[in-house]
């Protein structure tokens, strides 16, 4: 098998993540409605795991990239680089359900709520680290450079988390990990961790593909970078116009 070959075998993951999101629907839809937001509230089973995966996707992104700055190892590079890509696809979901729910519940799209502003800015952040690795096609300065600013950008995590606690937010405070208990219906506790987990397996099985990926990617750019063959045109000769004489 070629380096840029795929795995049939590989095609579990796509099984995988169907499978999750078959069962976070069927938990959702299954639950009972909130007393008070009703239907509105099962955009909940969606968001906060959401929330969830982009915290673990950035929390990855910078212990693969401190490996890389350790190992100098690329495959390291290609984890936190994948798992990045997959925390800013969540956070982007995150943000625009939870716009949804702030309509409906505050009456307007979007406002400067601390919790809002700065997922806002977090999502930015990492679309610029993802911008940052299109800045040079050396594999080891692209890994150095998205290294340091992997390990360095993840502070906006407990910043996000916390901010409900540290400053006045329209956004409502942590509902179940909490010192005096959930302050939730059990079954929509247990749907919610139900969710988180599936999202979490969900997040497994994009990692591994996108993993898949970014080794092919690479590869292509390594045999670009060394082929030694002609160049387009050298082939070319020009026509015989003297008649064959």
């Amino acid at each position: 098998m070629t380096t840029l070959e795929r795995n049939p075998s590989s095609v579990w993951p796509w099984i995988v993540m169907a499978v999750a999101g078959l069962v976070t629907f069927v938990a959702a839809m299954s639950v009972s409605p909130d007393a008070v937001q009703g239907q509105l509230s099962r955009i909940m089973y969606v968001h906060v795991p959401s929330a969830w995966l982009a915290y673990l996707s950035f929390g990855v992104t910078m212990f693969a990239s401190a490996m890389y700055l350790w190992k100098r190892d690329l495959a390291w590079d290609r984890r936190a680089h994948s798992s990045a890509e997959i925390g800013v696809f969540f956070t982007g979901l995150a943000i625009s359900l939870g716009m949804i729910w702030g309509k409906s519940t505050w009456g307007v799209w979007w406002t400067w709520d601390a919790r809002l502003t700065l997922t806002a800015i977090m999502f930015f952040v990492y679309l610029g680290y993802l911008a940052l690795r299109r800045t040079t096609d050396d594999l080891d300065a692209r890994a150095k450079r998205a290294a340091v600013m992997g390990v360095l950008a993840v502070i906006q995590v407990p910043l996000v988390h916390f901010s409900v606690i540290w400053w006045q937010t329209l956004h409502q405070p942590p509902s179940i990990i909490k010192p005096e208990g959930p302050d939730m219906d059990p079954s929509m506790v247990v749907t919610l961790l139900i969710s988180v987990l599936s999202f979490t397996v969900m997040y497994a099985a994009m990692m591994y593909k996108r993993i898949d990926l970014a080794r092919i990617e690479d590869a292509v750019l390594i045999a670009e970078q060394t082929n030694t063959g002609p160049a387009a045109g050298e082939a070319v000769v020009a026509p015989d116009l003297s008649g064959g004489s």
